[in-house]
């Protein structure tokens, strides 16, 4: 449509056809976007005075119809003549009228449309009086076939009331019954004749299930025929003949006529066994809560007799370096603190990771493992942070990544010091800010996370080489707990073979085997440098290789001196366990002989600390605490 802009037009002369007309019309200039007239019987129709009408934009007498009307227009201009019922044009006080347009192109005018208006509430009203005016016409034999139409009508209801398995039942306006069916005589325990007249409600509903009185006025039923609303009710009683009540639930339906209400309808049914069966299930549910709040407490009381027995399970071993792994964990458990596990491969810092993690609030979200050594290094941010789907080849789906899965848990980063230097800054973002983007989206989550990182490297060296952010170490580095490796702790080498021999012999099936004292001291002198994972290997390959129950070890020969005591060799490690005054003499027996068999030089070639496989200033502090001078 054309623009609205223009003064007002005089009308143009289509003759008395078009103004005396009794339909509705309108002529309209598309183009120009404006009534160019309107006969009187239109401006009746749409509340609009003649005058204003010529006066009128089409657009302003459809407003938010534009789309509609252009349509309806094109289609006139284009077919010659169209109608549509999608306009719908606003009364002069504002009411939204129902019309049917019909419009045809104008001969010998210009893009003029003549539109006549059709009032479909009005032709809707006329088809009811033509219908009713054929009944009429139809005379008696149709006035009485209707009757006994309506007859039918009222004895088919009057079986479907019988057949009815619900109570039902009407009263008037003034709450008297009109009627009972079968079922509500049943249900009741009473006869329809004894109902009918009377006073429903003082009845079957004169008193609350709990005794109290109920009156009239409170009454949902009477309310349906003073509101004209249904009400819908569940949890009243009605009472027998009797004097007995059962549970109830109800309809009450008002009943018009002429717009006048005149009473209503009741529908109810006997809700005893439903009742019965809720009640029982609430008995139920009831028990089986209590018995789930008992099996939670036993499971808690369990979990923490099992934390308790097993604790710090996997660290096994009686050595000074291992109660002060254990002394170390008690303490940074209890905190959400960055750990940093460092040591050499196999000396078991996975171990010290889920330690710290099962002793922490944490204990029961999951521990997420990283083995940041095994991920390619195009994969880093993905393995991470997880990918949205599309964000590079191959990433067919969206993948949650492993801050996501760790989220309320722990997160432990192995070879920490594998991790690129280009991620490292991302990395080290996470931790601070506790949030971060899947590739390729860019919505940010928040993670609530407890961080382990462990490394067999020096970071430091890795930091003053440039291969490791400084500032990202710190980040780590809150509270380093350094896992001794087995040649500093050679007295727990038995306790720890023993425990792996349990494991193999109860996967080999070999209830035969079993570790001797030789065995055991055999094992002591070796150097382990592969730690606790090399003496796992080799506890498992003699114990495939054992030959009736004695084991046979392919070990080199040890550089160092034996662990076998100087004291009393009746308590050993495969028997009860020593005592804290035998090992404490048994540790000072063994410094006594290296120190005697190095002529009492502790550091160097040849010294105590290299015969014992200890650091020098390891065997300095015990010395210490022994009070064991030099020789």
């Amino acid at each position: 449509m054309a623009g609205q802009g223009r003064g007002p037009a005089s009308p143009a002369p289509y003759g008395p056809a078009f103004d005396e007309n009794g339909e509705a019309m309108l002529v309209f200039e598309p183009l120009a976007d404006r009534i160019a007239d309107a006969n009187p019987a239109a401006a009746r129709l749409l509340g609009h005075p003649q005058s204003a009408l010529r006066t009128m934009p089409v657009s302003g007498l459809h407003p938010d119809q534009r789309s509609a009307l252009v349509v309806f227009t094109q289609a006139v201009l284009a077919e010659g003549q169209w109608w549509t019922q999608a306009l719908t044009p606003r009364h002069g006080t504002g009411k939204v009228l129902r019309l049917e347009y019909s419009g045809c192109v104008l001969s010998g005018e210009q893009a003029r449309l003549l539109v006549t208006l059709y009032d479909l509430d009005e032709r809707e009203r006329r088809r009811v009086d033509r219908e009713a005016e054929d009944h009429m016409r139809a005379g008696l034999p149709e006035w009485q076939r209707m009757e006994r139409i309506f007859r039918d009508i009222e004895r088919g209801n009057r079986l479907i009331l019988r057949a009815a398995g619900e109570g039902i039942y009407g009263v008037n306006a003034e709450g008297i019954t009109t009627f009972v069916n079968p079922a509500a005589e049943r249900m009741l325990g009473w006869q329809s004749a004894d109902l009918v007249g009377k006073d429903m409600h003082a009845t079957v509903h004169h008193t609350h299930a709990g005794g109290a009185h109920y009156p009239h006025r409170d009454c949902p039923i009477y309310a349906a025929f003073r509101d004209g609303v249904v009400h819908q009710v569940d949890g009243e009683v009605f009472w027998r003949k009797n004097g007995t009540s059962f549970p109830v639930e109800y309809t009450s339906t008002p009943i018009r006529e002429g717009g006048q209400l005149l009473g209503a309808v009741i529908v109810f049914r006997d809700v005893s066994q439903r009742r019965e069966a809720e009640e029982r299930l609430k008995q139920a549910l009831a028990e089986v809560d209590s018995l789930r709040e008992r099996l939670e407490q036993e499971n808690a009381y369990l979990k923490e007799e099992i934390r308790a027995e097993s604790r710090h399970q996997g660290l096994i071993g009686r050595s000074p370096a291992i109660e002060a792994l254990r002394n170390q964990i008690d303490v940074v458990a209890g905190t959400d603190a960055t750990v940093l596990v460092t040591g050499e491969s196999g000396t078991g810092k996975e171990l010290i990771a889920r330690a710290i993690h099962e002793a922490s609030r944490r204990g029961d979200r999951p521990l997420i493992r990283v083995n940041c050594a095994a991920i390619p290094r195009d994969l880093f941010e993905s393995e991470f942070f997880g990918h949205a789907r599309g964000a590079f080849t191959g990433a067919l789906r969206d993948r949650i990544g492993r801050f996501e899965l760790a989220d309320g848990g722990t997160l432990f980063l192995d070879e920490v010091g594998e991790i690129p230097l280009d991620l490292q800054g991302k990395l080290l973002r996470v931790l601070q800010e506790r949030q971060f983007e899947r590739v390729g989206e860019e919505r940010t989550r928040t993670v609530d996370i407890r961080l382990i990182a462990a490394t067999n490297r020096d970071l430091k060296d890795e930091v003053r080489r440039g291969r490791f952010r400084e500032d990202l170490y710190f980040r780590l580095n809150v509270f380093p707990i350094a896992s001794a490796p087995l040649r500093e702790r050679r007295e727990d080498v038995p306790l720890i073979a023993q425990h792996f021999l349990k494991a193999a012999a109860r996967r080999l099936n070999r209830a035969d085997l079993r570790l001797t004292e030789a065995d055991a001291r055999r094992l002591a002198r070796y150097d382990w440098p592969g730690n606790v994972r090399e003496l796992e290997n080799v506890i498992e390959r003699a114990a495939i290789l054992a030959e009736r129950g004695r084991l046979r070890f392919d070990l080199p020969e040890a550089r160092g001196v034996s662990l076998e005591p100087r004291v009393a060799e009746s308590p050993t490690d495969l028997g009860r366990p020593l005592t804290e005054e035998e090992r404490r003499a048994r540790v000072r027996s063994e410094i006594e002989a290296a120190l005697q068999m190095s002529g009492g030089k502790i550091f160097g070639p040849g010294g105590a600390a290299e015969l014992l496989g200890l650091k020098p200033t390891t065997l300095r502090s015990r010395m210490k605490v022994l009070g064991i001078a030099r020789c």
